[in-house]
């Protein structure tokens, strides 16, 4: 990836260049740049990050004013359109007693996450730390009165845990010139004296008092100029030079590409250099009460297979209670992943993604010198084939217990003897270990080069609501509830890796009784009409599934942020089960 200078090139140079005039030097070199690039590649070793979002919502916790308020709980605000006034009371009850940094940094320890980010402001632009920027903090505004951050900080640093802050500096709903918040503030606004007023002094805060950190995690650029996040750049890295930042600080700025919430690419996504998922363990980021609708740890250690295997970090997300404790429904998920990882994580810790393409959801691929793994997610039952590898394979055998695979390779075709039953309840992982350092792979079968045929499972798909569900038995999506904000949809990410116009077939099936709603099928632009969609009814099937094709072709381009699938007129047939859609050059 091309570090970007905080430096400015101005186009009069170019001009005087081509008029015969003087040509000024060349802009120094960013002084930040090797250490820069020291730091995205620890980066990429890691793979697997804690996220925690944590601030005042956590006391409303889904509910206000005994209602309850769909969507994410740290967005609340924003969603009832409270006064800025009335939310500020918040901070006079927050007073998390019980929260402990060491308790929290051994969580993300045992759990095999190399990382963690966590909210040193929202968009509720509530300080999460000590802050001489502002008195609307944790230690001047609630009876805590302390700097949670300085402990938190220095029990990661004792435990060898990388240490970075979320920093909301575009949208801050407590001050007029942050953006977002118009009930209290006229919609016309001037940026300049909230950025110089409290954001480059809190960056410089936790810049300054936190030990060295990994990261910033800026979020939603929006209304920042190109100069203004230039500025922003160059205080970063003028006071930490190895300190990474994220897409999310916006202008093309960043050191490594964050995705959308809960945003996988659906192949191996190399082209514009390292990247990470932000994802949430249950429905929220942010605490709610309510919500316990806890992942199946099989899905996010088949998750974190998933993105490693097409280059990224897994950064994943709890959010504490406004007593400071961390869910046990969270807590229990991470230290299953993390024992996981205790037999497994040579196989995720430092590798290199795969290098072939991603015909199904059976296997995901990862690398090192002379080794490639296997990682089976879905059981194939006694026989895996496996196409592609031309390099010679001189052991298998499961990463979990040791014991030898038996295989046979004829070519670039490998078929392993398995078991009955999987070796591993989440993930089993079969090491081969291959001639040579980098894997040989057929032409047809690498990354980059799809097939004629396509398929999209629901499994790589983003479960965008609170009602829709996965269903492993059935390897497919289900619920698709409708709803003024946030209906429950699929969204899958091409990521760059598609472009034309493509046949589709639909892999469903739909009771008797719920059949008959239209569904929409789309390629979308963010914040532009859709580039082409697709509408059918629901037909039934009998509970069966079918496989139709539809009418119409789909269109995809580098430019399109996602395919959706959606129930858009009525939900009477939500409860049908989406298994895949086919996309057929």
């Amino acid at each position: 990836m091309k570090i970007r200078s905080s430096f400015c090139l101005v186009p009069v140079a170019v001009l005087l260049a081509s008029c015969g005039g003087t040509r000024p030097p060349a802009p120094a070199p960013d002084p930040s740049a090797a250490a820069t690039a020291q730091a995205l590649r620890q980066f990429d070793q890691m793979k697997f990050g804690m996220f925690i979002h944590w601030g005042l919502y956590a006391i409303p916790a889904g509910e206000w004013k005994g209602k309850y308020v769909r969507g994410i709980g740290e967005w609340i605000m924003f969603r009832e359109k409270i006064p800025v006034a009335e939310y500020e009371q918040l901070a006079r009850r927050f007073n998390p007693v019980k929260f402990s940094g060491d308790e929290w940094a051994q969580l993300a320890a045992d759990a095999g996450m190399k990382y963690m980010v966590i909210t040193s402001k929202h968009h509720d632009g509530f300080a999460m730390f000590k802050s001489q920027a502002s008195k609307y903090n944790i230690v001047d505004a609630t009876p805590f009165a302390r700097d949670p951050m300085k402990d938190l900080s220095a029990a990661c640093a004792k435990r060898g845990v990388g240490f970075g802050f979320y920093y909301s500096q575009d949208q801050d709903w407590h001050e007029a010139g942050g953006r977002g918040n118009t009930w209290d503030f006229p919609e016309q606004r001037d940026p300049r004296p909230y950025l110089e007023g409290k954001v480059f002094p809190q960056v410089k805060e936790i810049l300054g008092n936190y030990g060295t950190l990994a990261l910033i995690w800026f979020d939603t650029p929006g209304m920042l100029s190109e100069q203004q996040v230039d500025e922003l750049r160059g205080m970063v890295k003028s006071l930490q030079p190895s300190c990474l930042i994220n897409s999310r600080i916006g202008h093309n700025r960043h050191d490594y590409v964050q995705t959308g919430d809960n945003a996988i690419p659906i192949q191996v996504y190399t082209k514009e250099g390292k990247w990470e998922v932000p994802a949430t363990l249950n429905d929220t980021w942010g605490y709610k009460k309510n919500d316990r609708n806890w992942k199946d740890p099989r899905d996010l250690i088949g998750k974190l297979a998933d993105i490693v295997s097409k280059g990224g970090n897994y950064l994943l997300n709890v959010g504490p209670t406004a007593e400071g404790v961390i869910p046990e429904g969270s807590r229990k998920i991470l230290r299953i992943m993390g024992e996981w990882l205790k037999v497994n994580g040579e196989s995720i810790y430092g590798t290199s993604p795969s290098p072939f393409y991603l015909p199904d959801i059976t296997w995901r691929a990862t690398v090192k010198p002379g080794k490639l793994y296997l990682h089976i997610l879905n059981w194939p039952g006694t026989k895996l084939r496996f196409e592609g590898l031309e390099s010679q394979v001189n052991k298998a055998y499961f990463l979990a217990n040791g014991a030898a695979v038996p295989f046979r390779q004829n070519g670039a075709v490998l078929e392993f003897e398995l078991p009955a039953r999987p070796v591993d309840p989440y993930d089993t992982v079969l090491a081969l270990e291959i001639a040579g350092t980098e894997p040989k792979v057929s032409a047809a079968c690498r990354a980059g080069q799809l097939p004629g045929r396509l398929d999209l499972y629901a499994w790589v798909a983003r479960l965008r609501g609170e009602e829709i569900r996965y269903d492993w038995a059935t390897q497919s999506a289900t619920r698709f509830r409708r709803f003024e904000q946030e209906s429950n949809a699929l969204w899958w990410y091409p990521y760059k890796s598609l472009d034309g116009e493509y046949e589709v077939e639909i892999t469903y099936a739909c009771p008797d009784r719920a059949a008959g709603s239209r569904f929409r099928l789309a390629s979308e632009r963010r914040g532009a009409p859709p580039e082409s969609v697709l509408e059918d009814l629901v037909e039934p099937t009998g509970g069966k599934f079918v496989t139709r094709k539809l009418t119409g072709k789909l269109v995809v381009t580098p430019q399109t942020d996602h395919i959706s699938f959606d129930l858009p007129g009525d939900d009477r047939s939500a409860p049908m089960q989406l298994r895949k859609i086919t996309l057929i050059r």
